[in-house]
């Protein structure tokens, strides 16, 4: 019987100009960003608007991914199982393999099933459907295999990359340490060159590794002694692909998670692991780059499959809401129940639009930075809104301080530029950035929130430039002013992504287009306020800033180490 992964590579092949379907490595010259411009008050709005499009070929090629797939994890996958066992069985792994799913954006030359990003996302919401498949997928390819995809040599690439394609080998992401989580550069793991400088010795652990007990082949970031330009020995990261066939290569029992329990995370060890130096990812002391480019580039696909998992729910709730009843009334019948089926699906649907215009961004000719949109799309922690926040500011104040210099220099026409923008704001400027209007790209239907959008852009620009002028390089000390920064920019990208989005469904005429525009409009008007409210916490003495307090409050309790307030029984008499 013929495997899943020959069944659809034979389907592929029979596909009209099939030959052009095979995605090659992008040379055009390099595209313009798209988020961090939008911290300096610009929205390039060619990149996002219309929204992106695939061809009819490649169309046709997911449609018939997608039923095999949707097939094999409605009838083959046990979540329930997988999650009492704490384990994914071995026939699962098995039809999870034979269906290529280990080798999803590999390219075709090395067995893999060379998916474009869109393609990717779109399986990544049917692999969704089991969180503990989901992470195993996702750390094995998304950043496990990464780095050899991304920075490896054609050596390194047609050693590793057919066999983690095909699944015989998994692949696991080495980076956190036990004293090193989000500081990736404190790492303390040591690779020490050899005195005949053919191999490095390994010798470190690393924490918190999915796929850490199945995986064969590591991505592994350790410390290295580095020649620096001035002559000076220095310690600098560098990646390195260790087999665990090398030796010294030893794993902890599997963490027992309240969650995504079939996944494997476990410690890894490594003990005078001998690692030749043709295994180094990239150059010696390159390393930080590269985990940055593997976590930039694996971030995307967080979420089409956040929110294939909401859809999903969606439906099971709404089947419960629409016949459990309570008063004589159904669930669906309450208004509080209605707003959070609302709210549900509004989120699905940015979310959605964000993760798709992101991956067509990242699939369209050229090198497009899209760092930012990446992080935006995971799903932000605390960390993320730093790096969200910090690389646009980073990025503006570049560009303002070159602005700064050139007037410094007598630059007459950058000079009354700046005047005349400032003078437009206190005449009462009119936002205008093309959205709108009879030349606008955005549907009449949604000129609304077109607007809103424009207004924010041109007013968060302006924020930007006054927090750099205020904090100058202290703003990376400032995280509560970065949270709100991160938020207000994450807020106009989804903005974006919506509006962009609905336009094309209204324009082409798809099923249930009003329904896009009214779930775009309500998250428009919502963020258009709440952007509003974050912008004016930003400015210097702004009543609704809280800061000085909220950091008062938090030194007191964590000087005494407790809540510190008197309990309401106690008495001074």
């Amino acid at each position: 019987m013929m495997s899943g992964l020959l069944l659809l590579r034979a389907l592929r092949a029979a596909l009209p100009g099939a030959a052009a379907v095979v995605r090659r490595l992008r040379t055009a010259a390099p595209r313009p960003v798209f988020a961090k411009e939008l911290f300096l008050g610009t929205l390039r709005k060619e990149e996002v608007f219309p929204y992106p499009e695939i061809s009819n070929e490649e169309l046709e090629e997911i449609n018939q991914f997608v039923g095999p797939v949707e097939k094999f994890f409605n009838e083959e996958v046990d979540s329930k199982k997988i999650d009492q066992d704490a384990k994914i069985p071995p026939e699962t792994l098995k039809g999870l393999k034979d269906l290529g799913l280990f080798g999803m954006q590999i390219p075709e030359e090395y067995g893999g099933l060379g998916l474009s990003n869109t393609m990717y996302a779109r399986l990544g919401e049917i692999t969704s459907s089991d969180g503990s498949i989901a992470v195993t997928l996702a750390a094995h390819q998304a950043i496990g295999l990464k780095g050899i995809l991304i920075a490896g040599t054609d050596e390194q690439k047609a050693k590793y990359l057919p066999r983690l394609a095909s699944g015989e080998h998994i692949a696991a992401f080495c980076l956190t340490e036990p004293g090193s989580g989000s500081d990736a550069a404190s790492i303390q793991t040591r690779a020490t060159l050899s005195e005949d400088g053919k191999y490095f010795l390994l010798n470190g652990s690393k924490v918190w590794i999915s796929n850490g007990g199945l995986a064969s082949i590591f991505t592994v970031f350790a410390r290295t002694e580095v020649v620096d330009k001035d002559g000076q020995l220095k310690d600098k990261i560098t990646a390195f692909i260790v087999e665990r066939d090398f030796g010294g290569v030893t794993h902890g029992k599997p963490e027992d998670k309240l969650g995504i329990r079939g996944s494997n995370t476990c410690e890894v060890h490594f003990e005078n692991t001998k690692v030749p130096i043709e295994n180094v990812i990239g150059e010696v002391g390159g390393g930080f780059k590269v985990a940055m480019n593997i976590l930039n580039s694996g971030r995307f696909s967080m979420g089409s499959a956040s929110a294939g998992m909401i859809k999903k729910l969606i439906e099971m709730t709404a089947e419960y809401a629409c016949t459990r009843k309570q008063f004589d009334k159904k669930l669906s019948e309450f208004g509080l129940i209605q707003e959070k089926f609302c709210f549900m699906a509004v989120k699905a649907y940015v979310m959605e639009s964000m993760a798709y215009l992101t991956a067509g961004m990242m699939d369209r000719p050229g090198f497009p930075d899209c760092s930012v949109e990446a992080a935006m799309v995971k799903g932000t922690n605390e960390i993320l809104r730093m790096y969200i926040a910090l690389t646009g500011m980073q990025y503006a104040g570049k560009i303002l301080t070159d602005k700064i210099k050139e007037i410094k220099k007598g630059n007459v026409g950058v000079a009354l530029g700046e005047f005349l923008s400032k003078l437009q704001d206190i005449m009462g400027r009119k936002v205008d950035y093309g959205l709108v209007g009879d030349r606008g790209v955005v549907h009449p239907s949604l000129q609304e929130s077109g607007k809103k959008l424009e207004e924010n852009i041109y007013y968060f620009g302006a924020t930007v430039r006054g927090l750099l002028s205020r904090f100058g390089k202290t703003i990376v000390e400032e995280q509560l002013v970065l949270k709100r920064v991160a938020d207000i920019v994450i807020n106009l990208y989804a903005m974006t992504a919506a509006i962009s989005r609905a336009s094309r469904s209204i324009s082409i005429g798809l099923r249930n287009h009003d329904h896009e525009v009214l779930l775009t409009n309500i998250f428009c008007t919502e963020a258009y306020f709440k952007n509003n409210y974050a912008m004016t916490q930003l400015e210097k003495y702004a009543d609704e800033n809280l800061d000085d307090s909220i950091k008062k409050a938090a030194k007191q309790v964590l000087e005494k180490r407790a809540y510190t307030c008197s309990h309401p029984l106690d008495r001074t008499f």
